[in-house]
């Protein structure tokens, strides 16, 4: 089952390979945000994986906290939503030669982790992306979980979404990794996943343990739904 998964692995690498390039040679050609979209589905479709959602997503939403395990989130939860997203994505990402170009092109976000204006930049950026109609999205962990258990999610999301006093609704990704898992090498088609979108609220700088709450209550929610796939 596992040479049939790292095998498989090369099937699914070249998918979204071809959905980057399907977006970066036709995202001028396509209104805002259906380049992105259709790109996502391209992934979405030709990885097999059938997808549940729970819950709805808020469109007064202005910024999404979501989990992250694996390459195939961004066009999973971009099949999920309608809205314009403007992902966070570390700098190296856009700095890539062809691929940097699948975040550039939209006009995501870049985060330069090792500058001490860092996050005067992120709030100036997600302050832009918002003015012009996009929901600003972002993996609180800063990089993808190892396991079932999220890492410890990173204080700039809130310093942002109180700055901003953004309106945000965290939403939980379950079993991406059991179906992609880039570091391994390996694909699962047919897999079941769920999105699970959980209420928005508006964050409230007053309460300086809202972002931990909020970690505990996605893990939780993130715990139910794995045991419910069988995922470990």
């Amino acid at each position: 089952m596992k040479t049939f998964a790292k095998i498989s692995f090369y099937y699914a690498a070249a998918i979204i390979f071809i959905a980057v390039s399907f977006l970066i040679f036709f995202f001028k050609l396509l209104p805002k945000p259906f380049g992105i979209k259709l790109s996502s589905s391209i992934v979405n479709r030709g990885l097999f994986y059938r997808v549940k959602t729970f819950g709805q997503e808020d469109t007064d939403a202005q910024m999404l906290l979501v989990n992250h395990q694996s390459g195939i989130d961004i066009p999973l939860l971009e099949g999920q939503t309608k809205s314009d997203l403007a992902w966070v994505a570390k700098q190296e990402l856009f700095d890539m030669p062809f691929l940097g170009l699948g975040v550039k092109l939209p006009n995501d976000i870049p985060l330069q982790r090792e500058s001490k204006t860092a996050l005067i930049t992120l709030i100036r950026e997600c302050k832009d992306r918002i003015a012009s109609g996009r929901i600003v999205t972002i993996f609180p962990e800063g990089t993808r979980s190892k396991n079932r258990r999220m890492a410890k999610f990173k204080p700039g999301a809130q310093m942002v979404a109180n700055k901003l006093q953004l309106k945000v609704q965290p939403v939980v990704l379950v079993g991406t990794s059991n179906a992609f898992d880039s570091s391994a090498r390996i694909f699962y088609p047919f897999k079941t996943l769920h999105v699970v979108f959980l209420d928005a609220f508006v964050a409230d700088k007053s309460d300086k343990e809202w972002l931990n709450n909020i970690q505990i209550k996605m893990q939780k929610v993130y715990d139910e739904h794995a045991n419910t796939l069988g995922y470990r």
